[in-house]
């Protein structure tokens, strides 16, 4: 493997060819991924674990008509691909015909990008520990406790058929977070980013963002759930319209089976549910939120439009259902754009009489799929505003909310900025303002930090 990274396009094409030579289906494909992941962790303001690993996997998907069966190995001698391939072909032979299965792709029209950073690439253990001691060392000298993870990774995505399809792409990735407590274990501050491209991170700034929601934290009040107004930092509003894309099934919707479901039978696309100043957006080539032009069958990830002006313009078809709906299959949003405004947090809270600060959500859990209706716990920094601005930190509450409803209750909104949209503080790359939302429900306190 070259440079003992990932595969290059041409040594990519070479083996997922001699693979396919061993092939005696009547339809194959290949999935190659080669790549290297690095970590750093640290707590108590020192790096306490690092590490980098090298791996690589083939798999090989075979058909005999409608029986369909896969097979991976990370060995790549002839023999050992060889025998991937004749067991995909036993498991194909013994399993039941899938009435869903379409056969492999042709060659296909991909988006010229690939989301790939030397910067993140090349990245040394030295260079992450070098980006950590911007937190750790500031928080030691104000007497606080930092932790946190850095992590990164660089690879090649292949896929191959029968069918002369062959697509490729490298891509790079980094995601950083650090949480910052206080000794006497009553203030929390979060703070957290992801890239591409590992030179746009700014960690002293992470890490002073961190320290600082740390401080405010400290001893918070309780107050009273309950509806209220809320001003939602992007990795908040990631974490709820997250919840919303990955609900945008087709199939789901047309069988009764989601909030996008149609009373009387088909789905909601083309009509306005959201707020009309939000748009969401799918573009693998914009390097803001770029993502790799094919999914694991070969097919294209092509910009999307999914809402337009608060209107539903379209749902995730996979192959299958598009066929039966005769329309064309969209691909997966792996990263999205929501559309923003001019506002920010400090405009939020200046225009806010009596609401809540939020840094980020955890712990979510699904309530009601036809309402998109989640609970979870703030965390790690909420804050009572009262007359334009803030006057004690307070303690988590638990919240019963929907993405859609959130989104219908906007007061104002920020410039969209690039977060990462899971809990662990790694996932798809997505780009989201900050919020503030009237009546955003609270079910409960708690005493957890």
């Amino acid at each position: 493997m070259p440079d003992n990274r990932y595969l290059s396009r041409a040594d990519s094409e070479a083996l997922a060819q001699k693979i396919l030579s061993f092939s005696t289906a009547d339809e194959a494909r290949v999935n190659l991924n080669t790549g290297t992941e690095g970590n750093t962790r640290f707590a108590v303001n020192q790096v306490s674990t690092a590490g980098d690993t090298y791996d690589a996997s083939v798999t090989v998907t075979s058909a005999f008509g409608k029986k369909t069966a896969s097979a991976t190995t990370n060995r790549f001698d002839d023999e050992s691909l060889r025998q991937v391939v004749q067991t995909s072909e036993r498991l194909a032979r013994l399993v039941p015909e899938d009435p869903e299965y379409l056969g492999e792709l042709s060659q296909q029209q991909y988006l010229p990008v690939e989301p790939f950073y030397e910067s993140t690439a090349n990245l040394s253990p030295e260079e992450r520990a070098r980006a950590v001691m911007q937190i750790t060392v500031p928080a030691a000298r104000q007497s606080l406790m930092s932790t946190g993870f850095l992590t990164h990774f660089a690879g090649s995505t292949a896929v191959a058929t029968k069918k002369g399809l062959f697509a490729y792409a490298r891509a790079t990735g980094v995601s950083f977070t650090t949480t910052v407590r206080t000794p006497d274990g009553t203030g929390s501050g979060w703070a957290g980013g992801g890239e591409n491209d590992f030179s746009k991170l700014n960690f002293a700034e992470l890490g002073e963002r961190a320290i600082r929601k740390a401080e405010l934290s400290r001893n918070p009040r309780a107050v009273e759930p309950g509806e209220w107004t809320v001003i939602l930092e992007p990795t908040a509003v990631a974490s709820m319209v997250g919840l919303m894309v990955g609900s945008m099934n087709a199939r789901n919707a047309d069988e009764g089976r989601s909030f996008f479901s149609k009373q009387g039978g088909g789905n909601k696309i083309g009509e306005k549910f959201l707020d009309e100043r939000v748009t969401i957006t799918t573009n693998p080539a914009d390097p803001r939120t770029a993502a790799l032009p094919f999914t694991g069958e070969g097919l294209p990830n092509n910009a999307t439009t999914w809402i337009r002006g608060g209107t539903l313009s379209d749902l995730v078809y996979n192959r299958f259902w598009a066929q039966r709906n005769n329309r064309q299959p969209t691909g997966f949003p792996g990263a999205y754009h929501m559309s923003g405004g001019t506002s920010s947090i400090e405009d939020m809270i200046r225009s806010t009489d009596r609401g809540l600060l939020v840094t980020r959500l955890w712990y979510i859990r699904p309530v009601d799929p036809r309402t998109i209706l989640f609970t979870g716990l703030t965390r790690d920094g909420t804050f009572l505003v009262e007359n334009g601005r803030i006057t004690s930190a307070v303690k988590n509450l638990r919240w019963n909310e929907s993405p859609i409803f959130m989104l219908n209750n906007i007061d104002m909104m920020g410039e969209p900025v690039r977060v990462n949209a899971s809990e662990d503080g790694a996932g798809q790359a997505v780009m989201v303002p900050a919020l503030k939302v009237r009546d955003f429900t609270f079910s409960s306190l708690s005493d957890a930090v």
